[in-house]
C-alpha cells in the first residue's frame, strides 16, 4: 500500500490546529467544568443507549448542537465542492474522529484548571471506561481513524 503522505501529513496537522483552536474556545465556555456541567443547558444523566452511543456520558443540549455542527463543518468541502466518494467519506469520518480526540485532550493540557496532573479517571469523572491511562474513546477512535486514513489515502487503485 502506497500512502500519499504529503496529503495524509497536511490534512492532520490543519486537523489538529481545528482541534487546538476548538479546544481554546471550549475552555473560554467550560472553564474548569468539563462536559458542560456548570453550562445552562439540558442533561440527560442516565439512559442504556448513552452507554451504548456516548460512552456512558451524559448528553446534554450543549453537546447535541456542537457534535452535529463539527460533523457539517468536515463535510462542507462535498458540498462546496459538489464531489463524493467512499474514500473521501471516509477521511471525513476519520478526520472528526482526530479532531475529538485531540481536541478534548488539548482541553486538559491547555486548561489551568487542569493540566496533565489532573487527566485521571478520578477528576475526569465524565470519561466512564479507561484503558492504559487514556479514555478508551481515544483508543477505540484512534484505531478506527488509522484505518480509514490507510483507505483513503491508498495511491492504488482497488
Amino acid at each position: 500500500m502506497r500512502l500519499q503522505w504529503k496529503g495524509l501529513l497536511l490534512t492532520l496537522c490543519w486537523v489538529g490546529l481545528m482541534a487546538f483552536f476548538f479546544a481554546e474556545v471550549e475552555i473560554q465556555i467550560e472553564g474548569g467544568a468539563g462536559w458542560a456541567t456548570s453550562l445552562p443547558t439540558w442533561r440527560i444523566e442516565q439512559h442504556w443507549l448513552l452507554d451504548i452511543f456516548w460512552g456512558g456520558r451524559a448528553m446534554t443540549g450543549y453537546h447535541a448542537w456542537v457534535f452535529p455542527f463539527i460533523a457539517m463543518v468536515f463535510h462542507l468541502p462535498f458540498f462546496f465542492l459538489q464531489i463524493w466518494s467512499l474514500r473521501l467519506q471516509a477521511r471525513a469520518l476519520a478526520c472528526i474522529m482526530v479532531f475529538w480526540i485531540v481536541e478534548d485532550f488539548l482541553w486538559f493540557v491547555l486548561n489551568p484548571a487542569f493540566g496533565l496532573t489532573r487527566f485521571n479517571p478520578i477528576d475526569v469523572f465524565w470519561h466512564k471506561h479507561w484503558w492504559w491511562g487514556l479514555p478508551t474513546d481515544y483508543w477505540t477512535f484512534s484505531l478506527i481513524a488509522i484505518v480509514l486514513l490507510a483507505y483513503s489515502f491508498n495511491q492504488n487503485k482497488n
